[in-house]
């Protein structure tokens, strides 16, 4: 009985050593006892040193200015952006000529003929009502300036996406080397690579279409490298061993493989490219997006709806005609050439009918007008729900409560923190839910920004985002775990979600300013309702996915349906749940810079003061700085395939 006693006290703390964060926990103690005193010594400030910084200033204004006063005349315009923007503009007409040709009436059939013969008679109905939506809102025209702008823009999009995920599925090489640049082109704010563009080529279309294809290209190469790396290794075994070159290997196999995720990544750009559409307006581009950002200066919530709501139900059109076409791509039956001839004639009929009949534009008297309506509304909602509401008190009250009981500590503590502090909480964090390149990787991006002299207002722009994203995830999950549960609440769910998903991020800003007044508040807010719907998506897929086996076990033990999801479906569904949490991150962090329009400050005003002013130096600091953001927050909240699969 003593040898027992004796042993059990050093059985702890032997299989505590043993555990592998325990060991990480000790390493990090052991350099922190070692660098901090060092950095506290060199450098006791507890802001960023100055030292430490390097003024970009200069060397940016100077490349600024060279654009500038060689735009007109140097040969790399005149011989190549020239030719792009000549190319792009060409393009665009083309598609909005051939738009305008086929008349309301063409392009009505046109899209629900697709929708048919992709996915059967009700979707082809729903786009039928989509389109003719945008025409009783008065829309028709700008919703065909946006739909030829997103063809070439889409169009652009999978080709270089496509190329660049053929080289990352092709070469494990140039897979590494290609990931830093498309988590750069994707996490790094719009705003911040408007201004190099208009710089290069002026406002107008050719900018937005390329600022598009930066922002809508990554997802088509990722997805492209993804489906050509997963091909069946026995499939392309065989068809080696006929001799096949390797050119014929990827047209005959890998291509045909990844069919699906070529798809899907088709769909992930059309929808990238649309949620452009607002932003890309603030440099020229026509269409619903200007609508949506002329009503954003005027706070014409009824306007701002009548030209955002097309650009939803194109969204959710197209959405749901890629991912029926994803659906089919393994095996389904696939639509007869005879039937897509039939569909082509039908679309011949209705141009030529619509000519015939001088009704090719939207008939003026067929429109409906929803912004009255819809600003006495939010008119009524100002009055008595933005104060004076009796126990509750108020939307401006809960704004000024959210700011003066969480963000403003939130920021206060960050901001207070020795800046070898934050580094070290950085590194903590991503080591213990990665690998040591994990925490290098997220303690770098982090050091970067103080390097970059905005380490101030970085760590008030990460207060937002750890505000709004907490936020996010009690509701988000609340809200999955009960769509999880009941087929009827996600049914219920998902027309909501797909609005909410698809709605351009600045519609969002014109009622949340409205209810919530001008600061941060409401910039978390919009935040949190963009970055709701993929949250929800992606914790109900995961919950809903957990082997009904486990489940069935547990229910036969007599769980209870709390005990289930507590300790069954939650811990099961923990890969979903932490790509949930990833996620949310990322945007919450786009729309919080954009949240510098309505007072967020910060970055995301530093942002946009750039592009507004010309000043590049201001705004690529600002947005290199939140790329390095997004980096060190997807490299805390994404645990690596190793530490996943190794458990702790």
């Amino acid at each position: 009985m003593a040898t027992v006693t004796a042993s059990a006290p050093r059985a702890l703390p032997t299989g505590l050593l043993k555990h592998r964060a325990v060991h990480k926990l000790l390493l990090i103690a052991l350099a922190a006892a070692v660098l901090v005193p060092l950095a506290n010594a060199r450098w006791a400030s507890g802001s960023w040193p100055t030292a430490l910084t390097v003024d970009l200033t200069k060397p940016l204004t100077s490349a600024s200015d060279w654009i500038i006063d060689n735009r007109d005349s140097h040969p790399l315009f005149l011989y190549f952006f020239g030719y792009v923007s000549n190319a792009v503009v060409i393009s665009v007409h083309a598609v909005y000529v051939v738009l305008l040709g086929a008349g309301w009436a063409g392009v009505t059939v046109l899209g629900a003929l697709v929708a048919w013969r992709v996915a059967g008679v009700r979707l082809a109905l729903g786009t039928t009502a989509a389109f003719l939506a945008c025409g009783l809102l008065g829309m028709w025209v700008p919703t065909m300036q946006t739909l030829a702008l997103m063809v070439v823009a889409v169009l652009a999009s999978v080709v270089v996406g496509v190329l660049l995920g053929l080289a990352a599925g092709l070469s494990r090489r140039m897979d590494k080397t290609l990931r830093p640049v498309l988590d750069t082109m994707q996490v790094m704010p719009a705003y911040a690579y408007l201004l190099p563009v208009v710089l290069v080529f002026g406002m107008g279309v050719p900018a937005a279409v390329l600022a598009t294809v930066v922002y809508a290209a990554p997802p088509m190469a990722r997805l492209t490298a993804l489906g050509l790396q997963g091909a069946d290794k026995e499939v392309l075994e065989a068809v080696e061993s006929l001799g096949t070159t390797a050119r014929q290997r990827l047209l005959t196999a890998r291509i045909p493989l990844a069919r699906k995720e070529l798809l899907l990544g088709l769909n992930q750009t059309i929808m990238m490219a649309l949620s452009m559409a607002v932003i890309a307006s603030v440099i020229g581009a026509a269409g619903l997006g200007d609508r949506v950002y002329q009503a954003l200066a005027s706070v014409d919530v009824g306007a701002a709806l009548a030209a955002g709501i097309p650009i939803v139900l194109l969204a959710v059109v197209l959405d749901r005609v890629t991912g029926a076409a994803g659906a089919a791509a393994d095996g389904a039956d696939r639509p007869a050439r005879a039937g897509w001839a039939y569909a082509l004639a039908g679309v011949v009929v209705a141009a030529v009918a619509g000519r015939l009949l001088g009704r090719l534009d939207w008939p003026d008297a067929w429109t409906l007008n929803i912004a009255e309506p819809v600003n006495r509304a939010v008119d009524w909602m100002t009055d008595h729900l933005y104060s004076g509401v009796p126990v509750l008190g108020g939307t401006a009250d809960w704004a000024g409560h959210f700011t003066t009981w969480v963000l403003d500590p939130v920021r206060d503590g960050l901001q207070g923190l020795p800046w070898w502090s934050v580094l070290l909480i950085v590194a903590t964090l991503a080591w213990l839910i990665g690998t040591w390149r994990t925490a290098l990787t997220a303690v770098l991006a982090m050091a970067a920004i103080g390097v970059l002299g905005v380490w101030t207002p970085a760590l008030d722009t990460l207060s937002q985002v750890l505000a709004a994203v907490a936020v996010t995830l009690v509701l988000g999950f609340a809200t999955a775990i009960a769509a999880a549960r009941s087929d009827r609440v996600e049914r219920m769910l998902r027309p909501v979600l797909d609005v909410f998903q698809t709605m351009p991020q600045f519609v969002y800003l014109i009622p949340v300013v409205a209810l919530f007044g001008v600061g941060r508040a409401p910039a978390a807010a919009a935040a949190v309702v963009y970055a709701l719907p993929a949250v929800v998506r992606i914790t109900t897929q995961g919950l809903r996915q957990v082997d009904p086996a486990a489940m069935e076990s547990s229910r036969s033990l007599g769980a209870t349906s709390w005990q289930q999801l507590r300790q069954v479906q939650l811990p099961l569904a923990r890969p979903a749940l932490l790509l949930a949490v990833n996620q949310g991150v990322v945007l919450v962090l786009a729309v919080v810079v954009i949240g510098g329009l309505v007072g967020g400050g910060a970055l995301g005003y530093d942002t946009v003061f750039g592009l507004a002013q010309g000043d590049l130096a201001t705004g690529l600091v600002a947005g290199a700085a939140i790329v390095c953001l997004g980096l060190m927050l997807d490299r805390v909240t994404q645990p690596t395939e190793r530490r996943t699969g190794k458990g702790a």
